[in-house]
């Protein structure tokens, strides 16, 4: 949109871009009606960005950014003070809408959002987390610094499943380290991120700072072959984030790209049994299942595989499911019919290969016509089956047996992803053998969901994450700055 041009007023129930301060129609052809996915009640009309859209965006980001670099970082940072309190006094609404929006519980909801917040928090810490140290007298008669700079503008690509945390996992640190910022937030459930940005707006960051943008696979790309925006940053599957990063890095972009996963627990025979059973059934079921953090496959010391197995099914049967927003629920609504339908095409397939079904969630009896399944527990799974490679995304456990804990870690490490394990035990040994030799980049003892605090990066491995720098903490810092050696030299000055 050229300056000449008027913001359209946004159509009732449409949702809208945020482009330099303004809220605009976006005008590509193409566009979609966001549902709630536990009864299918149409929520809001999407229309997509189109490449004029885009343009007027990085356009205006740019722009911004010419004049944010130049703040004092303590002036970056007073609107994510702002933010921060805003999110916070807007909590229990932001959790409403986006049970509503993407189907998890509001209890979860509750719990996405405040880590989002924490993130805000952690970004607010940026005076001190940009330092980037100097020696004095390096060399005889010479001092070097070195300086964080900010890349330009850069854009964040971000999923449904936590359209309220995963956003936060990069706005914050991209402006608060003097960058200007563009989300293309999912288009499946955009009601939080559209909710985010009206307090953006109302936190008082400068006009093209921080702007969205909404549509599909065209929005994307325009984004990724854009010249005008130096960092992309992504979380997806695997597949797609593979591409992000090679269509990136190919336009010589910066690239964080967060991948799918294949998580596993690790049940030592001396686990506290009723506390594994409970932490692996709730890793497996919680939001539905749809995380990259699930913990979706249970490989088990052969000598407690059957004890376990009934404890898992015990705390299975205790599960709720229903509509997010009615109490008591456990598991929630899945984002979507294709999606629900994918996730049964993986439990007749293990079925097909062989798997025990122990516990079949596929006919739930929740109120509401909604995207529902119920916890599913599928035993005697080998590796070689599709659900024991694949992310299912859906509340779905597979359960073996393994003769030792030297055979569970190798397993895990077959696996072509590396997001995350955790092991149960109560031998110190079975847990520095773990740290040591388990490939993926989130690892727990005795904690179902490996999920790190904003203060460090969220990890991730091979399939599972493709660039150098991850999100959160201090590898966000990296990615989203340039460092500059400063030599300083005066020749007539005395050593």
């Amino acid at each position: 949109m050229t300056s000449s041009e008027q913001p359209e007023a946004l159509p009732e129930g449409a949702l809208g871009n945020y482009v330099d301060g303004e809220w605009h129609t976006p005008r590509g052809a193409d566009g979609r009606t966001v549902r709630n996915p536990a009864n299918g009640a149409e929520l809001a009309s999407l229309p997509y960005a189109s490449q004029s859209d885009v343009d007027a965006a990085v356009t205006a980001a740019n722009a911004a950014f010419e004049e944010w670099r130049g703040y004092a970082v303590e002036e970056r940072i007073q609107p994510l003070f702002r933010l921060k309190s805003l999110l916070e006094e807007q909590q229990a609404e932001l959790a409403e809408l986006l049970v509503r929006d993407m189907g998890k519980t509001r209890e979860e909801a509750v719990g996405e959002l405040r880590r989002g917040i924490q993130n805000v928090e952690v970004a607010c810490g940026i005076p001190s987390l940009m330092q980037a140290g100097m020696v004095e007298k390096a060399a005889p008669g010479i001092d070097e610094t070195a300086i964080r700079q900010p890349l330009g503008t850069v854009a964040a690509i971000t999923p449904f499943n936590f359209p309220g945390m995963i956003p936060l996992w990069f706005l914050p640190y991209a402006v608060a380290t003097g960058n200007a910022f563009i989300l293309k937030p999912s288009e499946q459930d955009p009601l939080v991120p559209q909710r985010l940005f009206e307090l953006v707006d109302e936190a008082g960051f400068p006009d093209g700072v921080v702007q969205l943008v909404n549509g599909g696979p065209d929005t994307v790309n325009a984004l990724l072959d854009h010249p005008g925006v130096e960092g992309i940053s992504f979380v997806g599957s695997s597949p797609v984030a593979r591409d992000v990063y090679e269509t990136a890095a190919a336009a010589g972009k910066r690239v964080q790209a967060q991948g799918g996963a294949k998580n596993h627990v690790v049940v030592a025979d001396s686990a506290d049994l009723d506390h594994a059973a409970e932490q692996t059934v709730s890793s497996a079921c919680a939001c539905a299942g749809e995380r990259c953090l699930a913990n979706d496959i249970a490989l088990v010391h052969e000598d407690v595989y059957e004890e376990f197995v009934d404890r898992v099914l015990d705390v299975a049967d205790d599960q709720v499911v229903g509509n997010g927003l009615h109490e008591p629920t456990d598991i929630g609504a899945l984002i979507s019919p294709e999606h629900e339908q994918r996730v049964r095409n993986y439990i007749q397939s293990g079925i097909e290969e062989g798997a025990t079904l122990l516990r079949d969630g596929r006919d739930p009896t929740p109120d509401g016509d909604g995207n529902f399944l119920g916890p599913t527990v599928l035993g005697d799974v080998t590796a070689d089956m599709v659900v024991a490679r694949e992310e299912l995304f859906g509340p779905v456990l597979g359960l073996a047996a393994v003769p030792s804990l030297e055979a569970a870690i190798g397993r895990v490490n077959e696996s072509e992803f590396a997001n995350a394990a955790s092991l149960f035990t109560k031998r110190g040994a079975d847990a520095r053998r773990f740290r040591a030799e388990a490939a993926p980049g989130n690892l727990g003892v005795n904690v179902g969901t490996v999920a790190p605090m904003p203060f460090f990066h969220f990890g991730g491995n091979k399939d599972s994450f493709f660039g150098d720098l991850h999100a959160q903490g201090e590898d966000a810092v990296q990615f989203y700055t340039d460092k500059t050696i400063y030599v300083e030299r005066w020749p007539d000055a005395t050593d």
